[in-house]
């Protein structure tokens, strides 16, 4: 490496540095202009214009710990008009007059630094690939020349060595090593939309998010009518990706769990079996009948009153209208519809005594106390609340309704041991919820709808939570990303093809990663010996990267495990990066004191939001440890971590492949069969 070069790139970094500053100001100086007067419309635009202001106002903020670029390209003279050689960031970087100094990641001219072979360069002579310390800071680059013999192990040593970068706190952005599989996925347009089936280690969460970026890049304004939400498992996964997306220069997308989408209050633990029966399928279509066994068969017609005028609409007349708008419609408009064709059919009399109603006639006339009586009668008003509460609490009407689809043992699992005195006193589990949210948007539409929708570790979601986000985004489109096999939840909805299903998504493209850039492949090749048994239809994903001593598995007696587990977290913690201790729920605060008191200083994810700030070592609880990452982790009782649950052999899969370089399993407890014996 030339050193005098070095610096001139250097001395760029520092230019771009301070033309980002200078838009950042040009943009926090610059003043909104207001519309005047008073009304909404114009309160509306002004409250845009200066929310507009402040999302740019962020976009242009240069984080301290974020590169400002990552690699050049250098095109054959002539390619790009004016521009040879081009710098490719995280975001687009201007100088006073215009000129662009930093190329966004997104844009199509920066694509060959992510698909230029030698074979197909693209008219790229060069790409350059730069190395920062972890405060941002330029210490080297790496050329690889497009022409001439190529060197074919270059780009996976460059990613090896990003990959494994020593990590502390929330996960990081892939934007410098987006590999071509993983850029199909991200560049794909917004409709269809995606679904992405990535083993462990494939990058799918990082695809997931990067995508986001690339469609706001390219879509917009289009998006910005109806918002991108992003829906987590938890909130712990969602403080670990929380920092990606402002990284990418994108600062207003939700990022919420289902439990904060579905805004209901919940506070009852479900039965594992009610809870698996609630989020089946099947209960949309005891939802939609017990709704609709709230209407009734008319048993007389109704006699309208006008001075000394009598108006009759016969008791046949009106049950052929309830029949034409029965389940023709969601229940609510078929309550105002049932007014207003009865109302109608008394201006038609009417009218046959040369009278001449208008419209202001119908409305009073479907506003008056007979008409009232008699939807009262025939067609009530009814609340979700009201109708889940007959269900759980009355045995005849659940069998009314469910008829043959539901076994007897499993209407028995749904019904309450102590049902609530009425449905204003009712309290719901997180299951009932997701039920009470069906049933209001077959009474009334669930309004508006998401541009873009966002559901990661999709896989744990049941049909009726499916249902429940789809609603959200009728209109737009959904990434959707899991891994089957992780797959822990007793109410998984199953195969990819049913998910879309269920999301209402039909047309959505299913998408495979296998590639495991992330674990290495000691660790990948022993977690998938529980394949066979837990998603026998799965392929093996690929390992791409070996980690000298990447897997250990050491067996102690419980006389000796606390001690060999304190020597596995120090033995982690003499490497650099972050280290985390993951063990069963009920038995991860036992332990956690165990490596406080040998003066580890352990913190405990769940604890606050920002668990994965405040220490090198962190105790998680196995059901949180999805979508997480560490550079090293020690498992401690798989088989207490099997036992847990009915899914326990999936839960495991998901903890041993969260490991970037090292896995050290302590057990005193035999091993599941599948492990045991391992090379």
């Amino acid at each position: 490496m030339v050193e005098p070069e070095l610096e001139a790139e250097r001395a760029f970094l520092a230019t771009a540095r301070a033309a980002l500053h200078r838009m950042h100001q040009e943009v926090e100086v610059r003043d909104v202009p207001i519309i005047g007067g008073e009304d909404n419309d114009e309160r509306f635009t002004n409250e845009a214009n200066e929310r507009a202001k402040l999302q740019r106002t962020q976009a242009l903020l240069d984080l301290p710990d974020v590169p400002l670029f990552f690699g050049r390209l250098d095109y054959e003279a002539g390619t790009i008009e004016g521009h040879d050689q081009i710098y490719i960031g995280r975001r687009h970087v201007h100088d006073g007059s215009g000129v662009p100094l930093v190329i966004d990641w997104r844009a199509p001219v920066s694509v060959p630094f992510y698909r230029a072979t030698h074979s197909d360069r693209q008219r790229v002579l060069l790409r350059r690939r730069y190395g920062f310390s972890d405060a941002a800071a330029l210490t080297g680059f790496e050329d690889e020349p497009m022409v001439g013999v190529a060197r074919s192990d270059q780009a996976d040593t460059f990613l090896r060595a990003e990959i494994e970068r020593p990590r502390t706190g929330p996960m990081r952005d892939i934007v410098a090593t987006i590999q071509p599989e993983q850029d199909d996925l991200v560049r794909a347009p917004l409709h269809p939309s995606v679904c992405v089936q990535g083993a462990p280690g494939t990058g799918k969460t990082a695809v997931g998010l990067h995508r986001v970026a690339y469609l706001l890049y390219t879509e917009r304004e289009r998006l910005s009518r109806g918002g991108v939400v992003i829906v987590g498992p938890n909130r712990s996964f969602l403080s670990y990706i929380r920092k990606v997306l402002p990284a990418l220069g994108e600062v207003d997308v939700r990022q919420i769990t289902i439990e904060e989408l579905i805004t209901r209050p919940s506070t009852e633990p479900d039965d594992p079996e009610a809870a698996r029966l609630k989020g089946d399928a099947r209960m949309a279509g005891v939802l939609r009948r017990a709704l609709w066994s709230y209407v009734g068969t008319p048993t007389e017609g109704i006699l309208y009153s006008k001075g000394s005028r009598r108006y009759r609409v016969h008791e046949h007349e009106v049950a052929d209208i309830v029949s034409d708008l029965r389940e023709s419609t969601r229940y609510a408009p078929g309550r105002n519809a049932l007014a207003q064709r009865i109302a109608h059919a008394v201006l038609v009399r009417m009218e046959e005594r040369a009278e001449s109603p208008d419209d202001r006639v119908q409305n009073a006339v479907a506003r008056s106390k007979p008409v009232k009586s008699l939807l009262d009668a025939v067609w009530p008003r009814v609340v979700p609340e009201q109708i889940l509460h007959r269900l759980w609490s009355n045995a005849d009407f659940l069998t009314q309704v469910v008829g043959d689809e539901l076994t007897e043992e499993e209407r028995t699992a749904l019904l309450w041991a102590k049902p609530a005195r009425s449905w204003k006193s009712a309290k719901w589990s997180f299951a009932d919820t997701v039920l009470l949210d069906e049933l209001e948007d077959l009474i009334e539409r669930t309004p508006g709808s998401l541009g873009h929708l966002v559901l990661d570790e999709a896989q744990d979601l049941s049909a009726m939570q499916l249902r429940a986000l789809g609603r959200r985004c009728r209109t737009g489109s959904a990434t959707v990303l899991g891994d089957l096999a992780q797959a822990t939840t007793s109410w998984a909805a199953g195969p990819w093809d049913q998910v879309l299903g269920h999301l209402d998504k039909t047309d959505g493209v299913v998408a495979e990663l296998d590639r495991g850039f992330r674990v290495p492949a000691q660790i990948i090749n022993f977690a998938a010996r529980l394949l066979p048994q837990i998603a026998p239809t799965l392929g093996v994903p690929t390992g791409i990267r070996t980690v000298a001593d990447a897997l250990a598995i050491v067996e102690a007696d419980e006389r000796t495990f606390p001690n060999e587990l304190v020597a596995a977290c120090e033995a982690a913690l003499a490497g650099e990066g972050s280290v985390a201790l993951i063990a069963a729920d009920e038995q991860i605060a036992q332990l956690r004191d165990v490596l406080a008191a040998a003066g580890l200083q352990p913190t405990l994810l769940g604890e606050t939001e920002d668990d994965l700030d405040a220490a090198r070592l962190v105790c998680v609880p196995a059901t949180l440890a999805k979508g997480l990452e560490f550079d090293s982790v020690v498992v401690a009782e798989p088989a207490q971590i099997v036992a847990a649950e009915p899914r326990g052999l999936h839960r495991l899969y998901v903890i041993l492949t969260r490991a970037v370089s090292r896995l050290h399993v302590v057990h005193a407890k035999p091993l599941p069969t599948a492990l045991i014996d391992y090379p």
